[in-house]
C-alpha cells in the first residue's frame, strides 16, 4: 500500500497553494499545484503532460500504459481549484494547511484536495511497484471544476480528448457515513449521477429618483427583495427518481422508514423533523428542485432610487428536467412579478447519470468492503455538479467515490463543502489512499 503520510504532506502543500477560483478567467492559478504534483510524480516512470487552456490554469495528465490496447481503462480525476473563503469566520488560517490533533485544516481539505492528493500518492506507489495494468491507468489533476470546468475537464475533452478519455472515471465524492439506521451494517454511497445546474440572472427593473422622496417610488431593490422572498418561500413538489429509489431500497432500512422515504407525500415530514441537519438538507436536495438566491447587485449611489437590480440564482434540477420546466417553476414561484423581470440563463446543464451495474461498481464495492469491513455500497446522486458529467456525456462510466472514517459527523462533513473550518482527519486520508490503490489493482490487474 502507499504511505498515507505522503498524502498528508501533499495535501497540506496543495492547500497552501491557495488556488482560489472566483469564476473569473484569471483566477485559480492552478498551475502552481500542477507543478507541485508533477514534481511529486517525477521519477515514478509514468508518462506526464501538462495542458493549459488559459495561461496559469494548468491541467496535469499522468499515465501508466496498459498491457493491452483495447482493455478497459481507468481515470482517477481530482481538481486543484477551491472556492473563495471568508477567513474571519475560520478558527484557523484557511490556507495554512495546519495539522492539528490528527486533522488537516484548510480550504479544499474536503472539496476535494484530499482526494486529489490521495489519488496522486496511490498512482505514484503503483508506478513505483512496477504495476502493469491491463488497460491504461490515468491520473488527472484538473483546473476550474469550481466554475463550470470551462478551462479544465470540458476544454480537455474538446481539445485533448485522447489524452483524458477512458472507459471508467472516478472523481468526487462518496464513501461517507450517512446517519441512517441500516439493519445490516454501514452503507457507503457511490455517486452514480448528479443533479443538473441552471444558473440564471433575474433582472429587476424600476424607475430612478431622488432617495429623499421614497414614497410610492418604483424601487428596483425593494421589488428584488420581494422576488428573493418568493423564491425562498417556494416549495417545489417532491420527485422520487430512479437513483433515489435504488438508494432507499438498497440501504436496508426499517420498513416503516423505507415506506416514508419512498412516498412522495411523506418525504417532507422526514426532512422537516430530522434532528440531523446534514441528513435533512441532503434528503431535501435529492428529492426536490432547489432554488437558492446567492448574489444581488444593484444601485449606483446612496441617494438614488435604483432602477435596476441583478439577482443571481443557483437552481439544481432533477433528472429529466429542462430549462423550459425551470421557467415554469419560476413563473409559479414569482406569480404576478414574473412578467416584470427578465430572466437570462447563465448555465443550463442537465442532470447526468451512469448505470449502476458495471465492472467499476463491482470493483469499488469489493475495495470498500475490504477496507471498511462490514460495510457495503449503495448508489446515490450528487446534489452538486462535478466534472464527471463531461465524461458521462463523452461515453464513460463515471462515479463519485471516496472513503471516510466516522471521526467527523455527517452534519459536519456536509457543512464543510464551501463552508467554514474545512478539514479532514488522517484516518480518512489513509482510507482514501488505500482505496485507489486497491481499486486500480482490482479493476486493471
Amino acid at each position: 500500500m502507499a504511505d498515507p503520510r505522503r498524502t498528508v504532506d501533499l495535501l497540506r502543500h496543495l492547500i497552501r497553494n491557495a488556488c482560489v477560483n472566483d469564476g473569473t478567467r484569471d483566477s485559480g492559478g492552478e498551475s502552481r499545484s500542477v507543478e507541485v504534483l508533477r514534481s511529486f510524480l517525477e521519477g515514478s516512470g509514468a508518462d506526464m503532460e501538462t495542458y493549459e487552456a488559459v495561461p496559469g490554469r494548468g491541467n496535469l495528465v499522468a499515465r501508466i500504459e496498459g498491457r493491452h490496447a483495447h482493455a478497459p481503462s481507468l481515470l482517477l480525476m481530482g481538481h486543484t481549484d477551491v472556492v473563495p473563503v471568508n477567513p474571519d469566520r475560520w478558527r484557523r488560517d484557511p490556507f495554512g494547511g495546519e495539522l492539528v490533533d490528527g486533522e488537516v485544516w484548510g480550504r479544499g481539505a474536503i472539496d476535494m484536495l484530499s482526494l486529489t492528493a490521495s489519488m496522486a500518492v496511490a498512482f505514484r506507489a503503483l508506478a513505483e511497484e512496477g504495476f502493469r495494468p491491463s488497460g491504461d491507468l490515468v491520473y488527472l489533476a484538473v483546473a476550474d471544476e469550481e466554475a463550470l470546468g470551462s478551462h479544465g475537464a470540458e476544454w480537455l475533452l474538446e481539445h485533448e480528448r485522447d489524452a483524458v478519455l477512458t472507459d471508467f472515471v472516478v472523481t468526487e465524492a462518496g464513501g461517507f457515513r450517512m446517519p441512517l439506521p441500516s439493519i445490516s451494517g454501514p452503507k457507503l454511497p457511490i455517486e452514480v449521477g448528479e443533479k443538473g445546474s441552471y444558473w440564471c440572472t433575474i433582472r429587476v427593473s424600476g424607475t430612478p429618483g431622488h432617495a429623499s422622496m421614497p414614497l410610492r417610488t418604483d424601487n428596483a431593490l425593494v421589488k428584488a427583495a420581494e422576488v428573493v422572498r418568493r423564491l425562498s418561500d417556494h416549495r417545489p413538489e417532491t420527485q422520487l427518481h430512479e437513483v433515489w429509489r435504488a438508494f432507499v431500497e438498497r440501504s436496508d432500512l426499517p420498513e416503516d422508514l423505507a415506506a416514508v422515504l419512498l412516498d412522495p407525500g411523506s418525504v417532507r415530514s422526514f426532512f422537516e423533523s430530522s434532528d440531523d441537519l446534514g441528513l435533512a438538507r441532503t434528503t431535501h436536495a435529492l428529492t426536490h428542485t432547489t432554488i437558492a438566491p446567492t448574489m444581488l447587485h444593484g444601485g449606483v449611489k446612496t441617494n438614488v432610487i435604483p432602477d435596476s437590480v441583478d439577482l443571481q440564482v443557483d437552481i439544481r434540477t432533477l433528472p429529466g428536467q429542462s430549462g423550459e420546466e425551470v421557467h415554469a417553476l419560476l413563473r409559479e414561484a414569482l406569480g404576478d412579478l414574473y412578467g416584470e423581470v427578465e430572466i437570462t440563463a447563465d448555465s443550463d446543464d442537465a442532470s447526468t447519470a451512469s448505470p449502476m451495474d458495471t465492472p467499476l461498481w463491482d470493483a469499488l464495492t469489493r475495495a470498500t468492503e475490504r477496507l471498511a469491513p462490514g460495510s457495503t455500497t449503495i448508489p446515490l446522486m450528487s446534489v452538486g455538479a462535478t466534472d464527471a458529467r463531461f465524461f458521462r456525456r463523452a461515453g464513460a462510466t463515471a462515479y463519485g467515490a471516496g472513503l471516510y472514517s466516522d471521526r467527523i459527523s455527517f452534519a459536519e462533513f456536509t457543512s464543510m463543502f464551501h463552508g467554514d473550518d474545512e478539514r479532514i482527519d488522517e484516518e480518512s486520508v489513509r482510507l482514501q489512499t488505500d482505496l485507489w490503490h486497491v481499486l486500480a489493482r482490482d479493476l486493471l490487474g
